[in-house]
């Protein structure tokens, strides 16, 4: 065999099992983007931090104020791709219940407001939608995974975190919304 052809051959192999995981990855995700399952629902553990923010409008939000309804505090940021999918089954959802039974804060992470006020006008966007410039908020909320979202019952208590993309007009989201009201 020429020396040629024995160079080829250890980088043909090394080729052949890049190709082989990188189609097991697309698989994966591919499998991963069809599950309706793909994120992770895990019960509120811990001291309940201060939510305090200010809307697009100026308007300063407070969890306090907000008894006596159901609350979902969804963290996202444009930039985003499953925040962005799962933005329109937000607004879905609290049209359907009103925000007199559930109410959906859209807490948008370390964007410019202008940047977070041009989302929402885009796609159409009417929940408020709240600023946390410095990522303060979402840090004293433990928000690790972009969306994540904090389902709080109608006491003010929070109840399960949500990481990763939901379909909230789904059955499962359902379920877990109407343990909220």
């Amino acid at each position: 065999m020429s020396y040629f052809l024995q160079s080829i051959q250890p980088r043909r192999r090394f080729l052949q099992k890049v190709l082989l995981a990188a189609g097991g990855f697309l698989r994966w995700r591919d499998a991963a983007a069809a599950d309706p399952a793909a994120y992770a629902v895990s019960p509120w553990q811990g001291a309940v931090p201060a939510f305090q923010a200010l809307d697009t409008s100026g308007k300063t939000w407070r969890l306090a104020d907000l008894k006596g309804r159901a609350v979902l505090i969804n963290f996202w940021a444009s930039w985003c791709e499953p925040c962005r999918a799962e933005m329109p089954t937000l607004q879905q959802i609290a049209d359907l219940y009103g925000a007199d039974k559930l109410l959906v804060l859209a807490v948008n992470f370390k964007e410019h407001p202008t940047r977070a006020i041009r989302f929402a006008a885009s796609t159409g966007l009417t929940l408020p939608v709240l600023l946390d410039p410095q990522g303060q908020t979402a840090r004293a909320w433990g928000v690790k995974v972009f969306p994540t979202t904090v389902l709080i019952d109608r006491q003010g208590r929070p109840r399960q975190r949500v990481q990763g993309e939901v379909d909230w007009t789904g059955v499962a989201a359902t379920q877990m919304i109407e343990t909220l009201l």
